[in-house]
């Protein structure tokens, strides 16, 4: 699946990420996970994207922000938009989905094989975009959830299909590190698999 003479870039919809790991009932180590994708192939660069809620006080989701942006992770964030549903409940969103699709068409001319961590079904065109330019693309997402995390058509698209689940071994957190937090890193609603 990877050939140690690529050169590789991570994609992580860090929304997503976090959705898909939830569900799988694990924590993600981040050290870990670079390291993990530092011994398959070259790693080029390991973005994270993710919409921060600029008006909180406290935002629990910023020390991972500030670690991954010193730690091998080139982060990417924006505004978050709030808002209220049609029940009149406050709504967060914040895509990134744009931001993420520049990046990745940018760097087509210096990355062989793209391995992104979302199964958002928006992705899909990007993911036909890259293998147009000759890129490989490997998906990180799972099925193993109810409902699946992944969209078949953005399953079907990908070169590659690594599920989160086979992953845990290798990059989960042991519980046991987990440090007490006041509320969920994400408490917008990433994009479901569409």
């Amino acid at each position: 699946m990877f050939d140690p003479r690529e050169k590789i870039a991570m994609f992580i919809d860090g929304a997503n990420l976090y959705a898909t790991s939830r569900a799988l009932g694990f924590d993600i180590d981040y050290r870990k996970l670079l390291s993990s994708f530092q011994k398959r192939a070259y790693l080029l660069r390991a973005y994270y994207y993710t919409a921060l809620v600029e008006d909180q006080e406290y935002s629990s989701i910023r020390p991972l922000i500030d670690w991954l942006d010193y730690n091998g992770y080139k982060v990417v964030t924006k505004p978050a938009k709030e808002f209220t549903d049609s029940t009149g409940r406050r709504k967060i969103k914040g895509n990134m989905d744009i931001e993420l699709a520049i990046d990745a068409l940018e760097l087509a001319d210096v990355v062989d094989h793209y391995v992104l961590f979302s199964g958002d079904g928006d992705f899909r065109t990007l993911v036909e975009a890259l293998q147009r330019k000759g890129r490989k693309v490997s998906i990180v997402s799972t099925i193993q959830s109810q409902p699946p995390m992944i969209s078949d058509e953005l399953r079907r698209q990908a070169d590659n299909y690594i599920d989160l689940a086979s992953l845990q071994e290798e990059i989960g957190r042991d519980p046991s590190e987990r440090p007490m937090r006041r509320s969920e890193p994400h408490d917008f609603e990433p994009n479901e698999a569409e």
